[in-house]
């Protein structure tokens, strides 16, 4: 994990660029800024539609570290089919990342891994 922190948040892109130019404020000052992600729907419908309660329930345990997507699905009591959905619907997301390990003599398989040690959410209406 290269981040150690994601912000998800519902905002408009004025409170974007407030946030901006507050980062760039404690910059120009010489404040050191802890590396984070932060992903902002505009409309709090659209991250509902992306965090589902069974999304959620990946989000948590995928934080644990690298998992093949069959283990999170045994884990999370799923079918595999809808957790591997729902992989790629958080990774498009910026939520998740993927990447595919060797399985000797039998080909290759995907691991799931979170980008950050924690997610934060934050939803204004």
């Amino acid at each position: 994990m290269s981040k150690s922190k994601v912000l998800i948040a519902t905002g408009t892109a004025e409170r974007f660029f407030n946030r901006v130019r507050s980062h760039a404020a404690k910059l120009d000052s010489g404040e050191i800024i802890l590396p984070e992600i932060s992903i902002t729907f505009e409309d709090p419908l659209e991250l509902l539609n992306v965090l589902t309660a069974e999304r959620v329930r990946l989000l948590r345990r995928a934080r644990a570290g690298s998992q093949p997507i069959a283990e999170l699905a045994s884990g999370l009591k799923r079918d595999v089919r809808a957790v591997s959905r729902d992989v790629v619907r958080l990774e498009k997301a910026g939520l998740l990342r993927t990447s595919y390990r060797v399985n000797p003599g039998h080909g290759r398989y995907k691991v799931v891994e979170p980008v950050a040690r924690e997610y934060s959410l934050t939803a204004n209406l």
